[in-house]
């Protein structure tokens, strides 16, 4: 079992976990200072308890905002310009697909449709 020190609002804390997470504790414990200086940004006395609650609601705040994003995406409800310009992408892929397809047919060089419209030979890309 790992074990790591950290520091959190100027206090050492010696943290548990397995072997191999130390490095992911460390960045855990980032994001709970990153926050702590954005609530002594703000100004006022706070103890090491009140600040670390204040850290805590911030990061339960930002858990639920994703927890309803991912529920909105699971439900389908994501924005319908993304989804149609998906549409217009996979239409325009499998239309180069076809082209590259029908040149490969008859034999020709494959040429493929840049952005903006000019023809490119297959083999001037890199």
């Amino acid at each position: 079992m790992g074990q790591v020190t950290v520091r959190v609002n100027g206090y050492g804390h010696t943290i548990g976990c397995k072997d191999g997470e130390e490095a992911h504790v460390f960045e855990l414990v980032g994001q709970i200072e990153n926050k702590a200086k954005l609530i002594r940004g703000m100004g006022g006395q706070f103890s090491e308890s009140r600040m670390l609650l204040h850290v805590a609601l911030l990061l339960a705040d930002e858990a639920a905002d994703l927890k309803a994003e991912n529920a909105r995406l699971a439900a389908g409800s994501a924005d319908p310009r993304i989804a149609e310009r998906l549409v217009r992408v996979a239409e325009r892929i499998e239309g180069i697909a076809g082209s590259l397809d029908a040149q490969a047919a008859g034999g020709g060089a494959a040429r493929v449709a840049a952005p903006g419209g000019d023809d490119l030979p297959d083999a001037g890309r890199g």
